[in-house]
C-alpha cells in the first residue's frame, strides 16, 4: 500500500496530511471461514451486536470472506440483518473477498446492489485512503 501524504498519527492509524484536525474513525474487519450457514449465522449476527453495543469507534466493519466456502440464505440473513443493525447505529457494513458462489448468491437476491462489495481488503483500503481519511484497523477472525 502506497502511505505518501500520509502520517502515522499513532500505531495503526494513518491520518492524510491535510486532514490532521479531524477525529479518526476505525475499520472493524470481521474474517468468518468455512460455511456461513444456518450453524454459523448465530455466531456471525452475536459477533455484529457485540460491535454496535461495544465499539463505537468501529464506524465500518469490512466482513473478509475470503476464507468463506459456502454461504446458504441463513449466512444471507445474517448478512442482511447485520446491515441493518449497522446502518441503525450510524455505522457501515462493506464486505470483500467473496468468492463465485457468493457473488451468484447476491446477485440472485439483488444484495449485489444493496452491498458496497470490494475485490479484496487491499482495494477497500486503497479506496478509503484515497478519499484522505484516517483508518484504523482492527482484526477479527471469528
Amino acid at each position: 500500500m502506497n502511505y505518501d501524504g500520509y502520517i502515522l498519527a499513532r500505531p495503526g492509524h494513518y491520518l492524510h496530511k491535510s486532514l490532521r484536525k479531524f477525529m479518526p474513525y476505525s475499520v472493524k474487519v470481521i474474517q468468518p471461514s468455512g460455511n456461513l450457514d444456518s450453524t454459523k449465522s448465530q455466531e456471525f449476527r452475536q459477533k455484529i451486536s457485540e460491535i454496535v453495543e461495544t465499539e463505537s469507534g468501529a464506524k465500518i466493519v469490512l466482513v473478509d470472506f475470503q476464507e468463506v466456502t459456502f454461504m446458504d440464505s441463513s449466512g444471507l440473513g445474517a448478512l442482511v440483518l447485520a446491515f441493518k443493525a449497522l446502518r441503525a447505529a450510524d455505522r457501515k457494513l462493506v464486505i470483500c473477498s467473496i468468492n463465485e458462489q457468493i457473488r451468484i448468491l447476491f446477485e440472485l437476491t439483488g444484495m449485489d446492489k444493496v452491498f458496497e462489495i470490494f475485490p479484496n481488503q487491499e482495494e477497500f483500503h486503497q479506496i478509503t485512503f484515497s478519499k484522505k481519511s484516517l483508518i484504523k484497523v482492527e482484526l477479527d477472525d471469528r
